[in-house]
């Protein structure tokens, strides 16, 4: 707990010397190049070689940076291809036993306090490989920057996980580690520490994908965080009343459940819907509380990061669901950041936004947002709400969005950390795994997302979401881009 309170308290003034440092050393996009990053994990160096991936991304794409997977648990960013869809014209072609975890050697003298062994969270697919010292010396040869890619999540199988689980509203475990845990915060701190005193890394990257307990209740997922760290927290700031808030996300739990299975609210569901939040404002309180659990985890990893080297860009994937929830999108506004961000991953991923949009609207619809069809949620609420519009609900999932959304997504981030220093870099699609008979990207969609970006006015953009599920065609499409704009 006191390590945990002295960076907290480190954060102010490490922001203050990070905001003095110019940006030119702190981005390659800052010094006036372009930043052409790509997402890969260890079993495509692994599978193909490291000079002849490099030889590729290069001649491909013009790639001259990699957000290159050193922690994950989940098999979106760190495996070959997700299992159903096919695999792209490189690679192995084959399916391999997904694990995933820590995908470099792993220094314990870094990990003081984490509440589990972080040797148990080894990536058992390449043991003897530590990937950074693979790849970094080959890339950094060809003038290609690598940042560390690390994404949260965690197991339920790990040896003594359940200290540093969140719990959900009736005490069960949930699959995320909790930002308010200080061994959770002491795990992720050593692994941050480990990277970059082991390693000749070029940044640090931090993918979070996870959402407070009214997003959650909204789209029927797990209600949390209620673990005794966030009730101990919550009691010590003294504002938010725990037991209300537990009755006011029962309320608005039985409410959506009785919503899926038919009921129709006399006043209507969305006037029902904001009358709980008027009986218990403590559920928007919660809401940001959780989200400040998040943000104080952004400022202790920026803070440990600056501590080691203040030249060291830091920076946060923020996840589609700015593009959908304008809940989660409320809960970022990007000029805040900066005292803790150098660089944002904005997803921006167009394709396969038809598809995600679809599945979001079927499932918040039919609680809070169940007076409205499919289709009006769609096109009157959404497109409105989140400033872009594309087409109709029963369309999107074939034609996916368009290269505009790409660009007033792009847009709107640049307009956002506009005066700071924050360094937007939107994540382009290239087929990310979508239904069989859904979208797919096409070479010219994928010139088109990129071209966007950049005439936006973006200083870089992310190829995501890894190179072991793009086709080469595609990938060339991104490549056209960059070559039509001169920037290879």
């Amino acid at each position: 707990m006191e390590r945990r309170d002295f960076l907290r308290s480190a954060v102010a003034g490490l922001a203050i010397s990070a905001a003095e440092t110019s940006a030119a050393q702190r981005t390659p996009a800052a010094a006036g190049k372009k930043v052409i990053a790509i997402q890969i994990g260890a079993e495509s160096f692994m599978d193909e070689g490291v000079e002849k991936v490099l030889d590729l991304l290069q001649e491909k794409a013009g790639v001259n940076a990699l957000f290159l997977a050193v922690y994950d648990f989940g098999n979106g960013i760190a495996g070959r291809q997700l299992p159903g869809h096919p695999i792209p014209d490189h690679g192995k072609q084959e399916f391999p036993k997904f694990h995933g975890g820590n995908y470099c050697k792993i220094h314990p003298r870094y990990y003081k306090d984490t509440g589990i062994n972080p040797q148990d969270t080894r990536a058992p697919e390449f043991p003897d490989i530590d990937i950074l010292e693979t790849v970094l010396p080959a890339a950094h040869k060809r003038g290609i920057k690598v940042y560390t890619w690390a994404d949260d999540q965690i197991r339920r199988d790990l040896p003594n996980v359940n200290r540093i689980q969140e719990v959900d509203l009736q005490g069960r475990l949930v699959r995320r580690g909790c930002y308010n845990n200080p061994y959770y915060q002491n795990y992720l701190l050593g692994m941050t520490e480990d990277y970059m005193r082991s390693h000749d890394v070029d940044g640090v990257m931090w993918c979070m994908e996870a959402n407070g307990a009214l997003e959650n209740a909204l789209s029927y997922g797990p209600i949390s965080c209620f673990c005794q760290h966030c009730q101990e927290k919550a009691r010590k700031q003294g504002v938010i009343n725990l037991d209300r808030t537990r009755k006011g996300l029962e309320v608005l739990s039985e409410f959506q459940n009785s919503c899926r299975k038919g009921t129709q609210p006399v006043d209507g569901h969305y006037v029902t819907f904001w009358r709980i939040l008027m009986r218990y404002p403590e559920i928007l309180a919660w809401e940001h509380f959780w989200h400040d659990g998040l943000r104080d985890m952004y400022k202790m990893i920026y803070a440990k990061v600056k501590s080691i080297n203040p030249n060291m860009p830091c920076g946060w994937h923020i996840e589609h669901s700015s593009t959908f929830s304008h809940i989660y999108r409320a809960e970022r506004e990007i000029r805040e950041m900066e005292p803790y961000t150098d660089i944002l991953k904005e997803v921006m991923y167009h394709n396969c936004a038809g598809e995600r949009m679809a599945r979001y609207i079927n499932r918040v619809r039919p609680g809070a947002f169940g007076d409205f069809t499919n289709e009006d949620l769609l096109m009157e609420f959404e497109y409105k709400v989140m400033n872009f519009r594309e087409r109709a609900f029963d369309e999107i999932p074939y034609t996916g969005f368009s290269a505009d959304y790409v660009s007033r997504e792009a847009k709107r981030a640049m307009d956002g950390a506009a005066g700071t220093k924050i360094a937007i870099w939107p994540g382009i699609d290239i087929d990310i795994p979508t239904q069989a008979n859904h979208s797919s990207c096409t070479p010219a969609g994928t010139r088109d997302a990129v071209l966007a970006a950049f005439k936006a006015g973006v200083p870089g953009v992310v190829l995501s979401r890894k190179y072991s599920e793009m086709k080469l065609a595609n990938l060339s499409g991104a490549g056209d881009a960059i070559r039509q704009l001169g920037l290879a």
